[in-house]
């Protein structure tokens, strides 16, 4: 039970953005969004008809996109 209850707080602590937040985060369209989420590129939670993405898995994905372009 404590487990459970333990597992509970830390996804209350998850900070959740709209797919319109990370387009706008990452400088790119929505659709470029939802491609990624598709191809599970990034993580989501899906809320009725729309997608909920953790603010930590765009900073994850942001981060390990990243090339060295010199």
């Amino acid at each position: 039970m404590a487990a459970e209850q333990s597992g509970d707080s830390d996804l209350g602590r998850v900070q959740f953005l709209t797919v319109a937040e990370v387009a706008s985060m990452m400088r790119v369209s929505k659709m470029t969004v939802y491609r990624l989420v598709h191809a599970g590129e990034l993580p989501a939670a899906r809320v009725g008809r729309s997608f909920r993405v953790p603010r930590d898995a765009v900073q994850d994905y942001l981060r390990n996109a990243y090339h060295d372009a010199g």
